[in-house]
């Protein structure tokens, strides 16, 4: 009876430790990565604000070709939504929706996510022009896990799993625009 009270405290006393550090632990996370188009940013700017254009160079929208896809709205607008549905478990069930347009200079989405877990990110694309035709382009993600859940982000490095993706979607995006 003595031994399982004291695992039982250990294990209380493990538990109150994790809650206690994750108090202390960021909640807030931020990924970004950019790439320099030769096109001009007009050009750049009008082909990215469609939302479906993405299918063509975001890593994320050809993880399955089977994935079923839904648009609601009119495309390069705020208020419009891509949504996507797929069995494959890293891809999942999701929406993509245009908060604001900034004309010319940025794009800002939120994510909502569905399946495999729910959550609510922001993400956004801006636009510098370097010349008369050349332009670069951040593309970023703003994430957030509440508390106690929190705790993941000292063993989850989402800086490199989500920027790798992004890299790839960017030079994606140069290598298409640039070959028109």
């Amino acid at each position: 009876m003595k031994m399982l009270k004291i695992i039982l405290f250990v294990i209380i006393g493990i538990i109150a430790f994790v809650l206690i550090v994750a108090l202390f632990v960021e909640k807030d996370y931020a990924v970004v990565r950019q790439v320099v188009i030769n096109k001009s940013k007009t050009e750049v700017f009008e082909f990215t604000k469609y939302l479906k254009n993405q299918n063509q160079y975001s890593v994320w929208a050809t993880a399955d070709p089977n994935m079923k896809k839904d648009f609601r709205g009119t495309d390069g607008e705020v208020g419009f939504v891509s949504a996507w549905e797929s069995e494959k478990k890293d891809v999942g069930k999701g929406e993509q929706e245009i908060m604001k347009i900034a004309d010319g200079e940025r794009i800002d989405y939120e994510l909502r996510f569905i399946k495999p877990f729910e959550t609510k990110d922001l993400a956004y694309m801006a636009f510098e022009a370097t010349g008369d035709s050349s332009t670069i382009v951040k593309w970023g993600f703003d994430g957030h896990m509440a508390y106690p859940s929190n705790m993941m982000l000292l063993f989850m490095d989402f800086d490199s799993m989500l920027g790798k993706d992004l890299e790839a979607g960017l030079q994606n995006l140069k290598v298409l625009l640039e070959k028109e």
